[in-house]
């Protein structure tokens, strides 16, 4: 089986954001000096982001000091300070969010302090991206990565750095917690015991961190790190999505004896979910510690939920372009897609059968979120192809394919959906295609919005939606509704519409009135110039043709 070469360089650089992900992890486990863990994590985060240089700044007495830096030249560059309020740096700290620039020394958006400014020349640094350090909500410092040609910086770039940015956050915070546990234990004989439970408790939580990267390591989901965090940390632990939490910092509260903390799960500004952890409520010596620990564990988890959905969309995105080549290229299957679909796991052969979702509150891109899950199980395809919401999949028993996945997608959404499919004989899916799109047209418009049918349920309308009957289809109008439709034309009238709205109101002519809001002696006459065009007897010996023919022109454009 041949490999594309754009997936074999996205697993390349999965495993190498893994591996460092993992170096950096254990970094943060180390409880080392607080300099060397952060040169850890600077050079970690230098690696894994191909930058130029990067470096690590603090806050102390009111300025900005280099404290961390990977692949600078000039030695001086790790004593640089400036004043907090000033440069790339100034704006970090002042707005808690990420910031950039294409050329530094060219910047005016910025406050410039001239001695690093000549460091600045020194280095060669054009591009900078700088992103916040935090800790419990006190921005702290800043990290920066550093390019010696002008660029900008995607999101991608911005949230990965976020996110090392949290562990050096992370890394600090721990070092500053085991130099006072070390401090308190020379200095407060008396605090003996207590210390040495609350080195227990941060040995326990290295212990959960350490875990948590094995589970990472072995290819663990996000429910297989909360199930981790609940056995580790008793209780119930939940992955929420990102709607079902704003704040920026871990929240506790209590209520029927039950304590629920929920920390945010977010990669720079990108709110990625929530961690929720359940428990009876109670004090307890290592609470202050365990909610460091969720708080923790939720950084990882950013970085694994941003991997999943990188991955999930190249496969999505792969699977919409194989769906269209199909489509597009039909009938029969070229090699190139048979080749690409069977490197898939997918056999292009027993595609046969071309399913539409449609929605009158939801959008094509938000059927398809579910569509790719469904076709993935069924070894199909989804995409969209001329705005729908499209999947192609093999089926034996055609009826009951499209009422499942018309289950399936109803009970994911929790709404109403349409779903209709058509069998795609030798490898046309092209027409089965053009079949289901105007069939999922002529649904809205009569009001069947939740149901899964194929085609044949709406044999009536075939001469609507299906091509190959055009002719035939044109041939009924001109008998039937044409003489009408060239009036209207020619004289700039609607009597095609205010015969369509006498047929559906039941010729009542009062509620035909009321319906097209003009005068009941103006609808007569438009009535009679109606007799005048297909003649007195158009009530009564054409009368279900015309209804027919009136229904089939409306639905005819669709």
């Amino acid at each position: 089986m041949s490999i594309d070469p754009s997936e074999s360089h996205e697993l390349v650089r999965r495993q190498r954001e893994l591996a460092s992900l993992y170096a950096t992890a254990k970094s943060l486990t180390a409880l080392g000096e607080l300099d060397d863990v952060l040169q850890s994590i600077v050079r970690h985060a230098h690696d894994l982001m191909g930058t130029d240089f990067t470096y690590l700044s603090l806050v102390a007495d009111g300025r900005l000091s280099a404290r961390a830096a990977e692949g600078t030249i000039s030695a001086a560059f790790l004593s640089a300070t400036i004043p907090a309020g000033v440069g790339l740096g100034g704006k970090v700290l002042a707005t808690r969010r990420p910031q950039w620039v294409r050329n530094y020394a060219a910047s005016t958006l910025i406050d410039h302090d001239a001695g690093f400014d000549r460091l600045v020349g020194t280095e060669d640094l054009v591009a900078l991206l700088g992103v916040p350090l935090v800790i419990r909500d006190e921005v702290v410092g800043a990290l920066f990565a550093a390019y010696r040609s002008e660029r900008s910086f995607h999101a991608g770039e911005i949230a990965l750095l976020s996110a090392f940015a949290d562990h050096a956050a992370v890394a600090l915070d721990n070092a500053r917690l085991y130099e006072e546990s070390r401090t308190a234990l020379q200095d407060l004989q008396v605090a003996y015991r207590r210390i040495e439970e609350h080195v227990a408790v941060v040995e326990r939580a290295q212990a959960i961190h350490e875990a948590l990267t094995g589970v990472v390591l072995e290819g663990g989901t996000p429910d297989d790190v909360a199930q981790l965090l609940a056995e580790q940390l008793g209780g119930t632990v939940t992955v929420l999505d990102a709607p079902g939490h704003r704040s920026g910092r871990v929240t506790t509260s209590v209520e029927d004896g039950v304590a629920r903390s929920v920390a945010p799960i977010q990669a720079g500004d990108s709110r990625l979910g929530a961690l929720a952890w359940s428990r009876p409520a109670g004090p307890g010596v290592s609470e202050d510690m365990d909610l460091r620990t969720l708080e923790r564990a939720t950084h990882i988890l950013g970085l694994l939920i941003l991997k999943e959905r990188a991955v999930a969309e190249a496969s999505e995105r792969l699977s919409g372009e194989l769906l269209t080549e199909l489509l597009v290229g039909g009938p029969g299957i070229s090699p190139a897609p048979r080749a690409r679909t069977r490197a898939r796991g997918i056999d292009a052969d027993r595609l046969n059968l071309v399913l539409v979702a449609d929605s009158a509150s939801l959008s094509s891109a938000d059927l398809l979120r579910h569509l790719h899950d469904i076709a993935r199980d069924r070894a199909g395809l989804a995409g969209e192809h001329l705005g729908r919401a499209t999947m192609i999949v093999p089926s034996s028993d055609d009826d009951r394919t499209v009422e499942e996945v018309h289950k399936r997608l109803r009970r994911s959404l929790g709404g109403p959906v349409a779903v209709v499919g058509e069998r795609a004989a030798g490898h046309d899916w092209s027409r089965a295609f053009s079949l289901t799109s105007r069939c999922a047209a002529v649904m809205r418009a009569i009001g069947h919005t939740d149901r899964g049918v194929t085609t044949g349920r709406y044999a009536l309308f075939a001469m609507v939606f299906d091509a190959d009957r055009a002719r035939e289809l044109d041939r009924f109008l001109s008998t039937s509704v044409g003489p009408l439709a060239d009036y209207d034309q020619r004289r700039g009238t609607d009597l095609v519409g205010t015969l369509s709205a006498y047929y559906d109101h039941r010729a009542n002519v009062a509620a035909t009135a009321r319906a097209l809001h003009v005068h009941v002696n103006t609808l007569l006459k438009r009535l009679d110039r109606v007799s005048d065009v297909l003649g007195a007897d158009w009530r009564t010996e054409n009368d279900l043709e015309l209804q027919l023919g009136l229904r089939l022109h409306r639905l005819r454009d669709l």
